[in-house]
């Protein structure tokens, strides 16, 4: 299929929003015919599961797929009849890797959300370059932190998780590489590291804007009060994680900036950018949602859903077609006071904790993020949770990598975990193998990888 360029991307996204209902809703039906077909035609997983399914379906017609089952069938799956889950695996083992193109083509991404179960992810030249289009034209509220956004040179800086395949981390590290010239506008810090040296490290940028995870960006609050911080960023924004009002608030009086988030996913991209009135507008000409019970049966506008089923319209080396995510949401269609015609959500709060230690004779506050990306690169582990307890206990609920002990996967997970603490002056910590497997909330089916009970 031929490559959409950045800049078509772009009048693609800008074209939609002066439509008037009537033809955004022919558009969006054409996208997902097409992309219906072009799933039926070319994966053999599709082909199968749309056997039945004719040439005049609604969205209902199509069976909701799950993280799991796709998975377990990626070869499968994905629409590139070379690709094979086993090269990617090897081609992500290199972590120089990250942010190049597998195959000279595909961006690869992993993630694991709220379920716990890990997804490999392939983006192509058109995804790629519609994400960012939504991303540039979309996700900032205010005309006016624009244009001082722009006036300060657009320099852009993100906390996060690096040396693995995540979104963030590899998508700045991708456009590097095709940039090279963008690196005094653009880069990463990495969340592994002690607050002290992402401090230094945001001191020596002096970025405009601001992003990472809220959970990350909340302990560099007192970092500001107190001066050792002194970055005065025109935007502040999150995503990844629930942005509490609380954290809201308390990062824009430290920093004396306005903050903002998005809801993304990398299944989707950015679902929805958040507007001046604090909602949630799906990006409607690129991704559906439809928010749904346990049974995936629709739930009405204004009731809390038990899931969604998200369709994105423009990834076709990866057909995400009615996919389960484990997000609770409410659908709005009332009209937003911010002018948006589209369709609006409000989120349900979902985060990690952040874990309290002692070391030194001082409490030490380390974010979910990093706790979590130090165990994802443990490859014997194929789930984990951390549950952290007073005293500096930590317990380790595993499930081992297929051909792998139980007992030398937790070797490596406290090895692994022993030697990031050290890198935040946690020097003395009791890690000991729970009996329980990772499991999800009893009452909520949510699945939290880092669980601090030392409060």
């Amino acid at each position: 299929m031929k490559q959409t360029g950045l800049l078509k991307s772009m009048k693609l996204c800008s074209r939609y929003k002066k439509m008037n209902e009537a033809e955004k809703e022919k558009v969006r039906q054409e996208r997902l015919h097409r992309m219906v077909l072009w799933a039926k035609e070319n994966s053999p997983y599709y082909a199968e599961l749309y056997k039945n399914v004719d040439s005049g379906f609604s969205l209902t017609d199509l069976p909701p797929v799950s993280k799991v089952e796709l998975m377990a069938r990626f070869d499968e799956w994905v629409t590139d009849r070379k690709v094979r889950l086993s090269d990617i695996n090897e081609f992500m083992k290199d972590p120089d890797n990250i942010g190049r193109k597998f195959m000279g083509r595909y961006l690869v991404f992993t993630t694991s959300g709220s379920t716990g179960n890990p997804l490999v992810a392939l983006c192509d030249g058109t995804a790629n370059n519609m994400m960012s289009a939504i991303n540039a034209g979309r996700s900032i509220a205010r005309r006016e932190d624009l244009k001082d956004f722009l006036l300060r040179g657009g320099k852009t800086i993100g906390v996060f998780a690096t040396g693995g395949f995540y979104l963030g981390n590899s998508s700045v590290r991708a456009r590097l590489f095709a940039m090279p010239w963008k690196k005094r506008q653009i880069a990463v810090t990495s969340a592994l590291l002690p607050v002290p040296e992402i401090v230094r490290q945001l001191n020596e940028f002096l970025p405009a804007l601001l992003g990472g995870y809220p959970s990350n960006l909340e302990l560099l609050i007192d970092e500001q009060k107190t001066g050792r911080l002194n970055i005065h960023p025109v935007l502040i924004m999150t995503g990844g994680e629930y942005l509490s009002e609380d954290v809201r608030k308390r990062l824009s009086a430290a920093f004396g900036c306005y903050v903002q988030t998005s809801y993304s996913c990398t299944e989707g991209g950015t679902i929805a950018c958040e507007c001046t009135e604090q909602h949630f507008h799906i990006n409607d000409d690129w991704v559906i949602v439809e928010p749904v019970d346990k049974n995936n049966i629709a739930v009405p506008d204004g009731v809390q859903s038990d899931k969604i089923l998200l369709t994105n319209l423009f990834n076709f080396a990866q057909p995400f077609i009615r996919y389960e995510v484990t997000d609770r949401v409410i659908m709005h269609r009332e009209p937003c006071a911010c002018g948006s015609s589209s369709p609006w959500l409000t989120l349900e709060g979902r985060t990690d904790d952040v874990v309290s230690f002692t070391g030194n004779g001082k409490t030490i506050r380390v974010a979910p993020l990093p706790l979590y990306a130090t165990l994802k690169e443990v490859h014997e582990l194929r789930r984990f949770q951390l549950v952290a307890q007073e005293g500096n206990k930590i317990e380790l609920r595993l499930e081992p990598a297929d051909g792998t002990d139980m007992n030398a996967a937790f070797v490596k997970a406290k090895d692994a975990l022993q030697a990031f603490l050290l890198t935040q002056q946690v020097t003395d910590t009791e890690i000991s193998l729970s009996e329980e497997p990772p499991k999800q909330h009893d009452k909520s089916g949510k699945f939290k990888h880092i669980i601090n009970l030392n409060k």
